[in-house]
């Protein structure tokens, strides 16, 4: 991997390229911290956020509201598609009865900016540490579960194994975008172009990632590949590509230092 020279202790990743899958609306808070430190960014999307074929499910459960015990949500994507239906049902955001999780502290800051107060965050952000939190609590219990279309089964398996009655629904969809497909092919054609480092952060990403790539896999030698947490690192191994960068906290934060603390350890060398 070729570096600068001459790093300053302020910029510590300067002439470093990293690539910023993240969804159009979403890349700014990770762009923006790589480049506080000094990283060229390639932003180029990897997953688009759409709207689900039909919104039924979701309307009828925030037309129930008060027949659910605990509601869920996994992503701030979630989040801001309930409220959009909330608001387009023109429904009383009535949640005082529900106990409230969210996956991680995004998930929760995006809840608490519309009034709610949270009551769960596991201590992994992960699904398996939400059912950790809730397996106790849960049993007798109608849980909302608000999502993306696909998603891993774990959380509503698991609380339906300790006794929960849940609910599925789906408030979004995540697709391929194929706008990026030749960005992405380019870039890593050339060489003055082409990424230091790619980032995941989530599975979706990953998989949208090979799907764009094509045959052109063999373009990722000598780059080095960075994962928000153990699913998506999971999916990357499961797709035969390789972990270099683990964030130790499942955060953007956390990805950014797990990248600093990688890139810290590497010799620089001539451009």
């Amino acid at each position: 991997m070729k570096r600068k020279t001459q790093i300053s202790s302020d910029q510590p990743l300067a002439g470093v390229r990293v690539l910023v899958g993240r969804a159009r609306h979403q890349a700014g808070a990770l762009s923006g911290e790589l480049r506080k430190l000094g990283a060229t960014v390639l932003e180029i999307p990897l997953i688009e956020i759409r709207k689900p074929r039909s919104f039924k499910p979701l309307d009828s459960a925030l037309r129930n509201l008060d027949g659910y015990d605990w509601l869920i949500l996994t992503s701030a994507n979630g989040v801001e598609a309930m409220w959009e239906r909330l608001a387009k049902l023109r429904l009383k955001k009535n949640f005082e009865h529900l106990s409230v999780a969210a996956i991680g502290p995004a998930t929760k800051k995006a809840i608490e900016q519309h009034g709610i107060h949270v009551d769960v965050v596991p201590k992994e952000y992960v699904a398996e540490s939400v059912v950790r939190s809730l397996r106790r609590r849960v049993k007798g219990k109608r849980v909302l579960l608000v999502r993306a279309k696909v998603a891993r089964d774990v959380i509503p398996r698991e609380l339906r194994k300790a006794g929960a009655h849940v609910d599925v629904v789906e408030a979004y969809e995540t697709v391929v975008p194929q706008s990026s497909r030749t960005r992405l092919q380019s870039a890593l054609k050339n060489p003055r172009q082409s990424p230091h480092v790619v980032t995941f952060t989530s599975s979706s990403t990953v998989r949208n990632f090979v799907a764009l790539l094509g045959a052109h896999q063999k373009k990722l030698a000598g780059i080095r590949l960075a994962s928000i947490g153990p699913v998506t690192s999971s999916t990357l191994r499961e797709l035969s590509l390789h972990v270099d960068i683990a964030a130790k906290k499942f955060t953007i934060p956390g990805l950014v230092e797990a990248i600093l603390r990688f890139m810290s350890k590497q010799k620089p060398s001539k451009t």
